[in-house]
């Protein structure tokens, strides 16, 4: 079998996604980092009155000669306006966020205004007629639609939202993904190992991915080298109705790889198998009724490589982002020679230094994808194209930070 282009795969694998996620309605304090449904409008003017930018005096322009006394006939506040009006020769003590009196057009800052008396300044420098008073509506006016289906809630989407008056937001609902960690050879943390096996990482290398893409996370444990095992745990991810199962390890072609077999005998339809990188060859994807199945790797760098360049777009289809599909990748230049590669595209693990002519990634010399603690050091991944030419230290590259 031919091996699928990474560009292809994440195409394939989005064109399977059936339907965003269903939209659900939480308050705003629920809110945070879940993906609007629907766009939100503006449910109020704000600011809903001309207020003031600074402490000072709200004035008329024509009156601010330099020299000239005015008569200090009230004061407005925050949450207190004042009720009159100005007339000529006349000001009004202001502070920031107040109302502006009616017939006031300026305000003069208490930095150019000097006290004569209680009830008197003197007009120390002049200002321009508006200067330091925000108009109602500056920041949006009712009706507005102010943020996008699709966008993920942050502090300042929430704040905004608050702003113009939404209790509560329609978001997607939290796909769920469902984890399976596939091999007799495998135990959980804290558990004994046996002289044949080795502590299970990788189940909570992807939870850790898929909770912070956006989604839930489901384990499901550890599924033995069986059929029977693995279809009871297959069974239990569709009861769960889980839009994404997640297998780790048992993808590739060995005698006890039984993952694909028994996704196959529970109904799955195959998308691809095997991709054109490294690491990460053995993936493959499928449908299983509205479920989307995505097969890891069992090598951990492996699969949380994969689960960066596939899993996270799949979840943020899942939640109808925008553009689940674009290229993460960012410029930057090679630290090191590299030799030419072959038909696979790398993803190499990588120091990363920002320096004058932008960041600078060194891969590791040793990239087994066995190797956690190489990818824990990791800055970034470069990424080396499928038959690229040998390359000289300096040369132009994409990488994927890390962090």
């Amino acid at each position: 079998m031919a091996l699928t282009p990474v560009r292809v795969a994440l195409k394939a694998l989005l064109d399977s996604v059936p339907n965003p996620t269903p939209a659900e309605t939480l308050p705003l304090a629920q809110c945070t980092s879940r993906v609007l449904a629907d766009d939100v409008a503006a449910l109020r003017t704000q600011p809903p009155f001309a207020n003031s930018a600074m402490d000072g005096y709200a004035v008329r322009a024509e009156d601010l000669a330099p020299g000239t006394t005015l008569r200090v006939i009230g004061e407005s506040a925050a949450g207190r306006s004042f009720a009159g009006s100005l007339k000529a020769g006349e000001v009004v003590r202001i502070f920031t966020g107040a109302p502006i009196p009616r017939g006031a057009d300026t305000i003069l800052i208490q930095e150019n205004a000097d006290g004569v008396a209680s009830d008197t300044i003197r007009v120390r420098e002049a200002a321009p007629k508006g200067k330091f008073i925000r108009a109602a509506g500056l920041d949006f006016t009712a009706g507005d639609v102010l943020l996008k289906a699709g966008r993920r809630l942050d502090s300042a989407a929430l704040g905004l939202a608050a702003a113009a008056g939404h209790p509560a937001l329609p978001v997607r609902a939290k796909p769920l993904v469902a984890i399976l960690a596939t091999g007799d050879e495998l135990v959980l943390p804290g558990e004994t190992v046996g002289p044949d096996q080795i502590v299970a990482s990788n189940s909570f290398s992807l939870a850790a991915i898929v909770e912070q893409a956006g989604a839930t996370a489901l384990d499901l444990g550890i599924a033995r080298d069986n059929y029977p095992d693995l279809a009871a745990r297959i069974e239990r991810a569709r009861s769960a109705g889980a839009d994404v199962l997640i297998t780790l390890g048992g993808a590739s072609v060995g005698a006890h790889d039984l993952v694909q077999e028994a996704l196959t005998r529970a109904g799955m339809a195959l998308g691809f198998w095997k991709i054109a990188m490294r690491p990460g060859k053995p993936m493959m994807t499928g449908r299983l009724g509205e479920m989307v199945a995505v097969g890891l790797p069992g090598n951990p760098v492996s699969s949380i490589v994969c689960g960066h360049l596939f899993v996270v777009p799949l979840i943020e289809a899942l939640l109808g982002m925008p553009e689940p599909a674009r290229d993460r990748s960012e410029p930057g230049i090679l630290g090191c020679d590299m030799p030419a590669n072959d038909e696979r595209e790398d993803y190499l693990r990588s120091d990363l230094v920002l320096t004058k002519a932008g960041w600078e990634a060194t891969p590791f010399d040793r990239q087994d994808s066995s190797m956690l603690g190489l990818l824990a050091r990791a800055q970034a991944l470069a990424i080396r194209p499928a038959f690229a030419e040998p390359a000289r230290k300096g040369d132009p590259c994409r990488i994927i930070r890390l962090r």
